[in-house]
Formats: structure tokens, C-alpha cells, sequence
């Protein structure tokens, strides 16, 4: 979503005549797009905007915009801070470069923000924000070929750690006539691969004239427009889960076989304290489920550890769910207590930070065991991969490879794929032979 957000400013403030810049001593605007997730995100905002308060020193012509979640949650709090010039909430974003002609031209300072964060948007705003992602949506500020598409904003699930709702509003759906309108936008530009994007995209519905539409619809649409090569969706929750979901994946070749669904724990004592509405069996169902329907399914999870109360048998439970589910990967986070949850306000954050630490690391280790044993059976196979551009990283021999450089592809289950290669391969797809293996990435020769 954040990607996504600051890739619209980019372009919007593009089309006025402002350039990008790494530097922001060459700068006459700072932007920085905002999460509010873990306290850990906020506190590196706060970081940058006090090394930006130095900088004002000696530019003090120089305007700094706090856009995003943050934005929302502090509003005017963040319009005081001494570096701040312009403070913009999700909603908000299509207002960002008049905001930021009026600080440059008139030295105000503005805020925009959602008051009443959990009230419906009104028709016109959000006919605002789609005409704004209709106009700036592209890849020139992604991977080349690859673009996000917005389906629907906001979440109702309201977990108990989580902060989301209370920053990003409501779940709204978004047409599906805006929706395809702008693919196809995107496709003339060549893009080849749509991700179609939610806080809880499984949950996507919107009732039009004659019908409604569910994911499965959507992407079935999407399927169908021709110069679209792959369709991805993120992010999914298991208690809303649609069985139509796996269908299209397994009778839509396009779709591509990967499903993100975050699990957050394996203890049905801690789901019920995080307001999860499913059990651990519940969700290992919906795993064989997803594996019976679609063969081949990747699928990767989200897991909190150190939640208030979680105990050595809750933790041991969770380590019980990821090795029964084997997942081709999970992302683990350290529970961070965030203002105004239900979580914060009612429990106690009772963990031991090195608690938290240590099942952080051990979960992690539980996890890349599975994947280095899952990840042999690539071995020697040949795998499509959509191909991202120059490797970070480099680890193969470039001399030994016809002088290519390494270039990094992600094949349709959503594995890294690493391989030397010609530059001009990026943006395209390539046929790879997979050579070697490890928990995180599959090393490749280019077939």
C-alpha cells in the first residue's frame, strides 16, 4: 500500500515539473510516507525528521511532508513538530502537491487528515482517489512491468494489536469498471504483471447494478484482459476466507499460485485474545484445503510473538502450526504495542523483550529448516520467471557467465530466483534451470 501511495505522489508531483533526488541536501521538498504498524517504523520517522530539523538550518526554504498512517494517527501533533511543514492522512494523498506549491509559494503549513476515520468516505472522495490512481498509476516507480492496483481500502476485522483500522478507515471496495479501467491503462504501458492489493483483499465485495462482485470475480476480469501475463493478490484473512478464491486460481492459468494469509499465532488461547475468529485447526483446513485445490500452492504467513500472555506452550504451539502448514516462507514480527488498540489499552505487555527476541529467532530457524528441505525438490527443474533487473547481491561468477551480470526473477509462486543474464531481460519473462537452493533463494542458470 505505502509503495503504491508513494509512487502516485511521484508521479503527480512529476507531471508539475519536480525531479527525484537521493540527496535531500539538493532537495527543496522531503517527503516521507508513514507506517504505523510497529513502533519500530514510527520511530525511524521521528529519526529522519530530526536529522531533516538540522538540515532546515541551513535550508530553511526547505519543505518536509509526513504522509501516511503516522500522518493520520498523530495529525496535528506531527503539524508541530519543528521539521514539519505538511501533514497528509492516506485519504489525503491527491492533495499532496497543492499543499506542497502552497508551502513553497506562501510558506503555509497544512494539514489534511480524515476526522472521523471510521465514518464511510463520501462518494466524491473516493471518486477523488480513483481518478488520482487512474492518472499516476505506472511502473516507472516499480519493478519494470510490474504495477499495484488498489481493490479496496481499510479493514474491519479490528485484531486487537492491530492499528490499521483506526488509520486507514473502513473496508471500501472500489468498482470493478475503475479497477479493470486502470489495468488496462497500465497494460498499454506495458506492464505484464497486476497485483491487486487490499488490507484484506479476500474480503473484496461491491454491489453494482445487476450483481455482486467478490474477488473471484475480479480476477476472473482481469484474467481476461489479454496483455495481462500474471495476477497476483495480497493481503489475505483466513476467517473470511472465499473457497471461490482457490478456485480461480486453479482454473485461471493467469493467477498466479500463491497465497499470502497471515496466521499471527498457532495457540487458540492467543488467536481468541488477538480477536482472530478461527482456530489453529480451522486454519491448517483452509491450508490442505488451498493445497487439495490448487497443486503447487506457495504459501507464505505472518506470526506475532510475544503477545501479551503468550506462554512457552502458546509460543510451542504456533512452532506445532508452521511445521504442519510448511509454508514457503513466513515473515515474523515482535509484538509492539500500538496506541489506541484494544491490546494496549486492556493487557499488559507482559513479555520480556528477550523473550520476544529469542522466539523471534527460534520461529525463524523452525521456518528456514522447512524451507531449505522444501526448497531441494526445484532442483534441476525449469521454472518461468518474471525478471525484476539487477541482482543486489551479487553471488555468481560473472566471468564465468559470458561477462552477464546477476539478474534476480520471481517465479509465479512468488520464490526468488537468482541467475546471470543480459540487462535488457528485465521487464520480461525467462525460462531458468535451477542449480542450487537455499531457504530464501534458488540459484539458476538462464535456459
Amino acid at each position: 500500500m505505502n509503495k503504491l501511495d508513494s509512487s502516485l505522489v511521484v508521479a503527480a508531483l512529476k507531471d508539475i515539473g519536480f525531479q527525484i533526488t537521493d540527496k535531500p541536501t539538493l532537495a527543496d521538498v522531503v517527503l516521507i510516507n508513514t507506517c504505523s504498524v510497529r513502533g519500530h517504523a514510527e520511530n525511524r520517522v521521528m529519526s529522519n525528521l530530526g536529522h531533516l530539523k538540522h538540515l532546515k538550518q541551513s535550508k530553511p526554504n526547505l519543505i518536509v511532508a509526513v504522509m501516511g498512517c503516522m500522518a493520520q494517527r498523530l495529525g496535528s501533533e506531527l503539524l508541530e513538530h519543528p521539521a514539519v511543514d505538511i501533514v497528509a492522512g492516506p485519504a489525503q494523498i491527491p492533495q499532496i502537491p497543492e499543499m506542497i506549491n502552497d508551502a513553497l509559494n506562501c510558506r503555509i503549513n497544512s494539514i489534511a487528515i480524515t476526522e472521523k476515520i471510521r465514518a464511510r468516505h463520501a462518494p466524491a472522495e473516493n471518486k477523488t482517489l480513483d481518478d488520482f490512481e487512474l492518472a499516476y498509476d505506472t511502473d516507472e516507480n516499480h519493478i519494470s512491468s510490474q504495477a499495484f492496483v488498489r481493490a479496496m481500502r481499510g479493514c474491519n476485522n479490528f485484531c486487537t494489536y492491530c492499528i490499521v483500522p483506526y488509520v486507514r478507515g473502513p473496508e471500501i471496495s472500489r468498482p470493478p469498471h475503475a479497477i479493470i479501467e486502470q489495468i488496462k491503462k497500465l497494460t498499454d504501458q506495458g506492464v505484464k504483471q497486476i497485483t491487486l492489493l487490499g488490507q484484506t483483499i479476500d474480503a473484496y465485495c461491491y454491489d453494482g447494478d445487476e450483481r455482486q462482485y467478490r474477488l473471484a470475480d475480479l480476477l476472473e476480469m482481469v484474467h481476461d484482459i489479454d496483455a495481462v501475463k500474471w495476477v497476483r493478490f495480497i493481503t489475505s484473512h483466513p476467517g473470511k476466507f472465499d473457497p471461490a478464491i482457490l478456485n480461480a486460481m486453479a482454473n485461471l492459468p493467469k493467477v498466479c499460485p500463491y497465497l499470502h494469509i497471515p496466521a499471527q499465532s498457532g495457540s487458540d488461547r492467543i488467536l481468541k485474545a488477538m480477536n482472530r475468529k478461527y482456530t489453529s485447526a480451522q486454519y491448517l483446513d483452509l491450508i490442505a484445503q488451498a493445497k487439495e485445490t490448487v497443486p503447487g500452492i506457495a504459501i507464505a504467513s505472518d506470526f506475532i510473538v510475544g503477545f501479551p500472555g503468550e506462554t512457552d506452550d502458546d509460543f510451542a504451539a504456533t512452532v506445532d502450526l508452521v511445521q504442519k502448514a510448511r509454508f514457503k516462507n513466513s515473515f515474523v514480527f515482535k509484538y509492539s504495542p500500538r496506541p489506541g488498540t484494544h491490546a494496549t489499552k486492556e493487557m499488559e505487555d507482559n513479555v520480556p523483550d528477550e523473550v520476544k527476541k529469542q522466539r523471534n529467532i527460534d520461529l525463524l530457524d523452525v521456518q528456514n529448516q522447512i524451507a531449505e528441505v522444501d526448497n531441494q525438490h526445484f532442483l534441476g527443474k525449469t521454472m518461468e520467471v518474471l525478471v525484476e533487473g539487477l541482482s543486489k547481491k551479487p553471488h555468481l561468477n560473472k566471468a564465468e557467465n559470458d561477462n552477464n551480470p546477476q539478474l534476480i526473477g520471481r517465479t509465479a509462486t512468488d520464490y526468488i530466483a537468482v541467475f546471470n543474464g543480459p540487462e535488457e531481460l528485465a521487464g520480461g519473462f525467462a525460462k531458468v534451470r535451477i542449480t542450487r537452493t537455499s531457504p530464501l533463494t534458488l540459484f539458476a542458470k538462464l535456459i
